[in-house]
């Protein structure tokens, strides 16, 4: 019942930070989506469009929500290959812009729901809706999970133990030359 119990609230952290951290780079995605949408770099280019801008917005809020997640989130999980992991993180960044994209996409070309207002609902609320919690699985058990390793916390603690067995090593070899005299 207790191992349950700290399963559930660890989960219930993580949950947290990452509505957080989510809820931040979904700022961001807006922001960006409706700027791009009203003309904020000019119009008729492939940014002006509801599909153009949505994954601009995305690969910008990608960045933003790494730092966030790697740092706070998940940071006793992230790993010294930084690289990898935010290629990973792009990857899983980047299926869940698809889910996005989908929603999206069926709102506005197959229903025929071209407004602004009708965008935003169908690609910053559903889509991201769904994409979120297919984004907060894949990062918390394969990007970031436990049982990856290289993790930077893993490696200060195993540097920790090593100093610690130093230590007693010192404190034993002390230990038995004052027992010979």
């Amino acid at each position: 019942m207790r191992l349950a119990h700290a399963f559930w609230d660890k989960l219930l952290r993580y949950a947290l930070k990452f509505g957080v951290v989510g809820g931040i780079g979904f700022v961001v995605d807006f922001a960006i989506f409706n700027w791009l949408r009203v003309g904020g770099l000019g119009e008729a280019h492939l940014l002006s469009g509801p599909i153009g801008a949505k994954v601009a917005a995305v690969a910008v809020a990608t960045i933003v929500t790494w730092f966030g997640n790697r740092y706070w989130t998940f940071r006793e999980h992230r790993r010294k290959n930084y690289i990898r992991e935010l290629f990973e993180f792009a990857v899983v960044a980047v299926s869940g812009l698809l889910i996005n994209l989908l929603c999206l996409w069926v709102s506005h070309y197959v229903l025929g729901f071209t407004s602004l207002l009708a965008d935003n609902i169908s690609g910053q609320f559903i889509g991201t809706g769904l994409a979120t919690l297919f984004r907060f699985a894949l990062y918390r058990y394969w990007v970031f999970g436990h049982h990856r390793s290289g993790t930077v916390v893993g490696a200060e603690a195993q540097a920790e133990a090593g100093a610690a067995a130093i230590f007693e090593d010192d404190s034993q070899a002390a230990t038995d030359t004052c027992s010979k005299k």
